[in-house]
């Protein structure tokens, strides 16, 4: 899923784009994705676009008149943009955005649909879509912690909470806790004042600096090839992989289409955290540190 560094570089490239320019027209290709009735999506075509903002992990279009395109893109939904018109026949396209200067358009992998458009009125309709969450860069450690304090979950669930943390999802905090040398099931209310000053630096310190890696790697054209598992990431997607820091393996724990990829000796002390279906399987015989793992591969 796109997150916060995704995003914002998405809305950069868009704001250069269309920011001045006429939404001509929607083509819609897939109904499932449009999730509004009020106002229409022909209310959108002929306006002129104002503004481009994140919304979290959405990405919020205003046209005049007041009116909002809102795209959450999901897990797989992506953005393209040339200038002349795509071919729109591709089983993976939702929707096609025609501008003045170019066209937008939206596709999603796989059989699921799980993307969505929005169309609202006015700033009280674009933040009745906002779950609510602080973002990250612009509050202070006070205003993190206590986020994160409201409910007792481990840290893992509480930082790709929308309703708590904004535009962090599944990759990225994975990142955020190893900078921050955290377990990703160490609870929010066990949390130390310095550990969740840790924790809120190694926050801005991840995203701020794959924000500049991905706006860098864009080199000004359009970002393509948007990712969840990035070369250069410390433990995301690097399960069985040398730990950058320490070289131990990076270990994960693997639940429903998800997994937390996370180093046992640097954020959990050395213990590894048990898997749920490996761990019903091994019962017993599921190691418990590094150590019984590696003695367990030797066998």
């Amino acid at each position: 899923m796109p997150e916060l560094p995704d995003v914002t570089v998405y809305v950069e490239a868009l704001r250069e784009r269309i920011i001045g320019h006429k939404l001509m027209r929607v083509v819609l290709k897939s109904p499932f994705v449009l999730r509004s009735a009020h106002p229409p999506l022909t209310a959108l075509h002929g306006r002129t676009v104002h503004e481009v903002r994140r919304l979290g992990k959405q990405i919020a279009i205003a046209v005049e008149g007041g009116l909002w395109l809102v795209l959450h893109l999901k897990i797989a939904g992506r953005l393209h943009w040339q200038t002349l018109a795509p071919k729109l026949g591709g089983r993976n396209t939702l929707a096609a955005f025609e501008f003045e200067g170019g066209w937008l358009w939206l596709t999603e992998a796989g059989t699921q649909r799980r993307a969505a458009m929005h169309v609202v009125e006015g700033e009280d309709g674009l933040l009745a879509l906002h779950a609510g969450g602080v973002e990250p860069l612009e509050a202070d450690a006070a205003a993190f912690a206590a986020a994160l304090r409201v409910e007792n979950h481990t840290l893992k669930r509480a930082l790709t909470d929308p309703h708590l943390i904004s535009g962090i999802g599944n990759a990225y905090s994975d990142e955020i806790l190893h900078r921050a040398q955290l377990s990703p099931v160490a609870m929010t209310h066990k949390l130390s004042d310095e550990e969740m000053q840790r924790l809120y630096t190694a926050t801005r310190q991840v995203l701020i600096e794959w924000t500049a890696r991905l706006r860098a790697q864009t080199g000004g054209e359009f970002p393509e090839g948007v990712t969840a598992f990035r070369a250069g990431m410390a433990v995301h997607g690097r399960f069985g992989q040398p730990c950058p820091r320490c070289g131990a393996r990076v270990q994960r724990i693997r639940y429903a289409a998800n997994e937390t990829n996370y180093c046992a000796r640097c954020q959990t002390g050395g213990r590894l955290l048990a898997d749920r279906a490996l761990s019903r399987l091994m019962h017993e015989d599921w190691p418990r540190t590094l150590e019984e793992l590696e003695a367990l591969r030797k066998r």
